[in-house]
């Protein structure tokens, strides 16, 4: 088998399997004559292990992901791929850009770790082509994912919070239980959690804002153009693919990391509001949007240290001070 990995620190978060465990996984997957002849490990992604592997005689790759081991997880991000696959009815609105999951094994008997094989989709990951196109044709990008995120946005759910649980019956209940869940991640690192806790007691108090939101719609979780695959031929950017739809959940479509992308910047993004329709902002939603900020910046915080970036860490502290002053 030409089996090939990124070299990586023994530190590192990712972290890869064996070549004779993709051959296990393969057997387990395709029958017991399947033999795996390419596995390549893919880049660009910062949480799974990813593989694109061959088997003999197929010549249509699959896509092979492979969860942290759980002791690696945090609580916060807890078995994230069976989140994703408990999230693939919800998602069928955008069916056709998504790839196929052929196989999913959450025993753990090979390797110690959740693992998922999914069809291959077509198309150039959109960070290594969107450069490539002259900057008026941007906002024709930001305006295909603007239709993507209102399709997702229009699905309702059973729950607030994450798609396989744990569900809450109010949007407060599971805003606090989240931010809650990320400051306890920060504090088992050994850094201050005292910003998120102080930002989850005031959502906690001030609860009723959150709970106008009374209908559970489905967000992505974590839709942006590093999401997303583009047709490698086109003269213009089109979207063919979406991917890596994780960490789902049911609850205020602004709480969506799509969302917090989008009013980002007053840029080529601002299209994306052509397609998902204009933004009807109450003092209550404005004070929600901040609410949502420092979990996104929790969020944030962990990925960072995660990474070894200490000064990206210690940058989520003034972010998170910036919206306690205008909290309090």
């Amino acid at each position: 088998m030409d089996f090939r990995s990124i070299p990586r620190d023994p530190h590192a978060f990712q972290q890869p399997v064996t070549a004779e465990d993709i051959q296990r996984i393969g057997r387990r997957a395709f029958g017991s004559t399947a033999r795996v002849t390419s596995a390549v490990e893919l880049g660009g992604g910062m949480y799974n292990t990813t593989y694109r592997i061959t088997l003999g005689g197929e010549t249509e790759p699959v896509i092979l992901r492979v969860a942290p081991s759980p002791e690696r997880q945090f609580a916060s991000e807890h078995e994230l791929m069976r989140n994703e696959y408990a999230s693939v009815p919800y998602l069928a609105t955008v069916g056709d850009l998504m790839p196929r999951v052929l196989f999913a094994d959450w025993s753990q008997e090979i390797a110690g770790r959740d693992w998922m094989v999914q069809s291959h989709l077509n198309g150039v990951p959109a960070p290594d082509r969107l450069g490539a196109y002259s900057r008026d044709l941007w906002p024709g990008f930001f305006a295909q994912l603007g239709e993507i995120a209102a399709r997702v946005h229009a699905v309702r759910g059973p729950h607030f919070g994450p798609v396989a649980g744990p569900g809450h019956p109010t949007w407060g209940a599971a805003v606090v239980a989240s931010l809650t869940a990320i400051a306890d991640d920060v504090s088992r690192l050994g850094l201050d959690a005292a910003d998120l806790r102080k930002v989850a007691d005031i959502a906690g108090d001030h609860r009723e804002a959150l709970n106008e939101i009374t209908e559970p719609c489905l967000l992505t979780g974590d839709l942006w153009t590093v999401n997303t695959m583009l047709d490698p031929h086109s003269p213009e950017p089109v979207i063919t693919g979406v991917l890596d739809l994780d960490r789902t959940l049911f609850g205020d479509p602004d709480a969506d990391w799509t969302i917090r992308m989008a009013t980002a910047k007053e840029d080529e993004r601002t299209a994306f509001w052509d397609t998902y329709g204009p933004r009807h902002l109450s003092p209550a939603a404005t004070w929600r949007g901040l609410v949502y900020e420092a979990r996104h910046v929790g969020a944030i915080r962990l990925e960072r240290h995660r990474l070894h970036n200490t000064d990206g860490v210690r940058d989520t502290y003034q972010l998170v001070a910036a919206v306690l002053a205008q909290l309090t």
